[in-house]
Formats: structure tokens, C-alpha cells, sequence
């Protein structure tokens, strides 16, 4: 019963905590994100022990520096065999385009899949309040849509953004362009450090192609049936 659209984070310390949550979840699972704190805790490792039991990979690193950087960190990470991988849209037209175009042409040169490169819009912890105290004038909604088309102009494969945002993305982007949505939590599960969310059916329609969820499964007492019954609800949207 697994979907990919469903990417489940694995948001852990250890590598321990890494094979007990993927062999609970087995073959329900079939994405996971390997992010900041776990990237930086056990290395590379963790995706390489992902890709050999079968799984795809999201390798949620969030680069933002000057273009180069960028996309030399991006060629450098990418003999590690995942899936998608992103930068933040932030970085701007030329630090995205930099990073796409060498990341296309190291993979040509070294015969490998290219993956997928997605831009970070804003933030999903990010509330009302904290944007106007950076001192935005812009709606973060307009921002987000505005940083989706220049992710796009610049030849990369999607953003990340939340599902409140994602209608307005598919409208300005088109149908093929990936939309990854965190802030993605079941009816009656706890917003933890969230603030612009929605239940997966809602993130689906809205027009995610990809949900990010993590403690609603790992934090379960059962997760492999939170798993499932986030599966089944994914499943009623098409």
C-alpha cells in the first residue's frame, strides 16, 4: 500500500533510531527525508544505507550561499544516490540557476540520474508575526508564488512551500512541477513547531505532489498503522 508521494522524515539522532523506525515501517514506506540533524549527526552514511534497502531519498540540506558554493556543495552530494535534494529559493535567480546547470552537467559527465532540485520558498514554522518582524511588506502567500516562478525560470524541478500555498503554485507553475509540502498533519495530531498546515487530503487537492511528515508517524505509538492510515486517506485524492 505505499505511495511515494508520501516522504516520511526521519528526523533522529542515531542510525539505530534510523533502522528501527524504517524496519517498523517496512514496505508501507517507500520516501523518506534525511535532513539537517541527522545529516550532521551520522554523515553520509544514512543515505547510502537508505538506497541499498530500495528507498527514495529526500536530502533536505537547505543550501544558501553564493552561487558557486552552492553548486559545488550540490555536485559533491550528489554520488550519494538522492532523489531529490534542495537549496534555498532565497539564494536567488542566479545562485539557483548556478546550481541546477552544474548539477545537470555533473551527472551527464559522470553517467548518473540527475536528481531532482527543489527550492525552499518560506519556511513552514513561519507565522503572520514572525514575517512582519523581519519586515516584509510583500503577503507571505504572494512571496511564496513569487519564489515558485523563479525557481522555475531557473531550471529547477519544484519547490518546497506549504500546503496553504500549494493552489496558488500549481496556478503559476503548471501541472509539472513538484510541490513538496511539511506542515502536513492528520486531523487532531499536534501542530508541534508548524504553523501553516493542512490535513494530507487538503495538501493533495490544494496541489502537493509530495508530503513531508514526520513526528504524526515516528512519535505514534503504532507507526506503521499512523503510516497506513495516513496512506488511506491519500489515497481517496487523485
Amino acid at each position: 500500500m505505499s505511495d511515494d508521494r508520501l516522504i516520511v522524515a526521519l528526523d533522529v539522532h542515531t542510525m539505530d533510531d534510523v533502522k528501527a523506525l524504517v524496519s517498523t515501517l517496512g514496505d508501507t514506506v517507500t520516501y523518506y527525508k534525511v535532513g539537517m540533524e541527522l545529516f550532521y549527526s551520522v554523515g553520509p552514511d544514512v543515505v547510502r544505507l537508505l538506497k541499498e534497502q530500495g528507498k527514495h531519498v529526500f536530502l533536505d540540506l537547505k543550501l544558501h550561499d553564493i552561487p558557486n558554493t552552492v553548486a559545488g556543495g550540490l555536485a559533491s552530494l550528489m554520488g550519494l544516490g538522492a532523489d531529490i535534494v534542495n537549496v534555498h529559493a532565497s539564494g536567488g535567480y542566479t545562485m539557483m540557476k548556478t546550481a541546477a546547470d552544474k548539477l545537470h552537467e555533473a551527472a551527464k559527465e559522470q553517467g548518473i540520474p540527475c536528481p531532482k532540485i527543489i527550492g525552499v520558498t518560506v519556511l513552514t514554522s513561519m507565522n503572520e508575526d514572525d514575517w512582519k518582524k523581519l519586515g516584509e511588506t510583500e503577503p507571505m502567500k504572494g512571496r511564496v508564488t513569487r519564489l515558485a516562478k523563479l525557481a522555475k525560470a531557473a531550471g529547477l524541478d519544484g519547490v518546497v512551500a506549504s500546503p496553504q500555498e500549494a493552489a496558488g503554485i500549481r496556478a503559476a507553475c503548471g501541472d509539472d512541477f513538484l510541490i513538496v509540502t511539511p506542515g502536513v498533519r492528520p486531523a487532531g495530531a499536534s501542530l508541534d513547531d508548524q504553523s501553516r498546515i493542512a490535513t494530507p487530503a487538503q495538501a493533495l487537492k490544494n496541489g502537493a505532489t509530495h508530503l513531508v511528515i514526520g513526528r504524526p508517524i515516528r512519535a505514534a505509538e503504532n507507526p506503521k498503522a499512523a503510516a497506513k492510515a495516513i496512506l488511506e486517506e491519500m489515497a481517496s485524492v487523485h
